[in-house]
């Protein structure tokens, strides 16, 4: 038998751990799905953070998402270890199918799966991740300060971030694909860095190597045209050449990006009704923990309040067992308060029931039945709708409540 559950969360970053802890709290039944074996997400790589509030003496990645974790189960939150290969839509259940087969029904979805940093593979890229290899100069640029550095990467962000590098560190070098004065990044970007004295180049080159003991020492550098490969001492190696979101399974299912990222409002509501997403996968200016977790916070409410609505509207309009009159208005629209207490009184004694819909606290409702003005009356029978004006006078209603 499936599982059902008012909250699905896949993913157990920040993002979703945060959701997670303000769905339990609401008293949904919720769940996390992570398929590695302790959640936390890229954060729980990290081996030191001081920019996440109330540590300005830093704790590491997986201190904060243990303790993140241990907040989510404390308040109900069930984890589930297993990877989502797909979401699918069946009438009012959204169901998450893993790859070990389970299938898994939720009232509402938050994907909270992340993005990671492209990785190129470079020797000792892996081996030196969190010990000298980087992928976020916002996190880890103050660890590098008076210290020498090296970015892999010419785009835009690249050259941005070896900018804010130089706030911190004692040298920039840029390793640069293309020949000398080429560059990916746009032309006013590279003319700061041009004239930044604490960045230099080294053109038509790739990293072939990193190198080091504990910690990284340096990188072996190719010039690509030659061949020849050179020493460069350095204590540190940022990459900025892109990050992957992991949302390859719910391609097709929501609206994403070119680039794979999800759009979405300001409540984290995709364009599919009862699906949110959160955190880095998410179209964004500033993919760090604390955006993370705020998002996973702003979801888990949206979800909550997604819930409350259509359940609402369920009982009390499609499943009603007599005709309904459901008047959408606005509080900020003064003469509602008058046409809905003509409406009271229309309806008294009369076998019909009257259901006043905030707009802006239902807006999904008022979308789907595409209310363009305030206020508009609606007949429903049975769930469907019979009759319809945007003239909400006494003779229209009336005509309404006698069809």
């Amino acid at each position: 038998m499936n599982k059902e559950y008012d909250l699905l969360i896949v993913g157990g970053g920040p993002a979703g751990l945060a959701a997670g802890i303000y769905g339990s709290r609401s008293k949904m039944k919720t769940a996390i799905i992570e398929k590695k074996r302790n959640p936390g997400g890229q954060a729980a790589t990290t081996e030191e953070m001081e920019n996440y509030p109330g540590f300005a003496h830093g704790t590491t990645g997986p201190e904060l998402t243990k303790k993140m974790t241990e907040h989510a189960v404390a308040f109900g939150t069930e984890i589930i270890k297993s990877d989502v290969v797909e979401v699918r839509c069946q009438g009012e259940k959204r169901i998450v199918i893993t790859r070990d087969g389970q299938e898994l029904v939720g009232k509402t979805i938050i994907v909270a799966t992340g993005a990671e940093p492209r990785i190129l593979g470079i020797k000792g890229e892996g081996e030196f991740r969190g010990r000298g290899v980087s992928y976020c100069a916002t996190c880890d640029a103050d660890f590098y300060t008076d210290l020498d550095v090296v970015v892999v990467g010419n785009g835009d962000a690249a050259v941005e971030e070896a900018i804010y590098l130089t706030k911190f560190v004692n040298k920039v070098t840029i390793i640069v694909i293309h020949d000398e004065g080429v560059m990916d990044a746009t032309k006013v970007i590279q003319e700061r860095a041009f004239a930044n004295s604490k960045i230099h180049f080294i053109w038509n080159s790739v990293v072939d190597e990193i190198v080091g003991d504990d910690l990284v020492t340096g990188v072996k550098v190719k010039n690509i045209k030659t061949g020849e490969i050179s020493d460069l001492n350095c204590d540190g190696v940022f990459f900025f050449v892109g990050t992957v979101p992991k949302t390859d399974f719910v391609k097709g299912l929501v609206e994403m990006d070119d680039f794979g990222y999800i759009p979405t409002t300001d409540k984290m509501e995709t364009n599919v009704p009862g699906i949110f997403a959160a955190g880095d996968i998410r179209q964004k200016y500033l993919r760090q923990v604390v955006t993370a977790a705020a998002d996973g916070a702003i979801a888990a409410t949206a979800a909550e309040k997604y819930i409350a609505e259509e359940e609402g509207f369920k009982t009390d309009v499609l499943d009603a067992d007599k005709p309904a009159l459901v008047i959408f208005w606005s509080p900020t629209v003064e003469s509602t308060f008058e046409t809905i207490n003509m409406l009271e009184n229309s309806v008294q004694g009369k076998e019909i029931k009257l259901v006043k819909i905030d707009t802006y606290k239902n807006r999904l409702i008022a979308d789907r039945y595409q209310i363009k003005k305030i206020p508009t009356l609606l007949r429903f029978v049975k769930g469907e709708v019979v009759g319809r004006t945007e003239e909400v006078t006494r003779e229209n209603t009336l005509n309404l409540i006698k069809n």
